[in-house]
């Protein structure tokens, strides 16, 4: 890609930032572009992304994940499971530097992707790991410990809340990207055969810019601290 087409796929995330209502500023965009390059050059010999269109990446995968930013407050504990290529934690971690963010991937030439990036990127304040979520719910110093728990590389949703539950501060809240949710799936997260039960579970849809899919936003909090 030549100069003028990085200016336009720079521009292309900032267009496609304000259409959600947020604000991409050049830096910013100067990470995402060093995170596509990466992520292109990888996917060479590492299965990262079955996405390799640079509209698409742009889209599907970095305006996607930005999405969220309005929902997370500034200095939040971030816990990002399935990290994958790093969607959504590090775009993230670039919109709200102030967040403490740890990626967790089950793969390990993913995790030494996500690695590799945070170097590249120069980013402090972040950190990846080659592990599962229930390895960390193992360890009682990752116990009621994030503020947010995000999932994008999301299966099945009951399954994602019940294993990072053990992990969500308080009052904090886990964050869950999906496509084509149903009603069956929210109802699916408080069956009677459920171990968690004080669950607040609420939904927020957006539009992707540019080629208009509907999204929508899992957020589930707790609703009484079992101490």
């Amino acid at each position: 890609m030549g100069k003028s087409g990085l200016l336009k796929w720079k521009k292309l995330i900032q267009d496609g930032a304000q259409a959600l209502g947020i604000h991409v500023n050049s830096q910013q965009a100067e990470l995402f572009e060093i995170h596509r390059e990466e992520l292109l050059l990888w996917n060479r010999k590492t299965n990262l992304t079955a996405i390799t269109d640079p509209f698409e990446i742009a889209v599907k995968h970095f305006l996607d994940s930005i999405a969220a930013t309005p929902l997370i407050p500034p200095g939040s504990k971030l816990l990002d499971i399935g990290s994958g290529a790093g969607f959504p934690g590090i775009p993230l971690k670039a919109m709200l530097p102030s967040n403490s963010v740890m990626l967790i991937e089950a793969s390990r030439k993913k995790a030494a992707f996500l690695q590799h990036l945070i170097r590249r990127l120069k980013l402090t304040g972040i950190s990846a790991h080659h592990c599962r979520a229930e390895d960390l719910v193992k360890n009682p110093d990752y116990a009621h410990c994030f503020d947010v728990i995000t999932c994008r590389a999301l299966g099945d949703l009951k399954t994602f809340v019940q294993i990072a539950y053990p992990l969500l501060a308080h009052d904090g809240f886990l964050l869950a990207y999906k496509a084509n949710l149903t009603a069956s799936e929210i109802e699916q997260i408080r069956d009677s055969d459920s171990p968690v039960t004080d669950l607040a579970v609420s939904t927020q849809t957006y539009r992707l810019p540019f080629i208009d899919h509907i999204r929508t936003f899992v957020i589930v909090r707790k609703i009484k601290a079992n101490y």
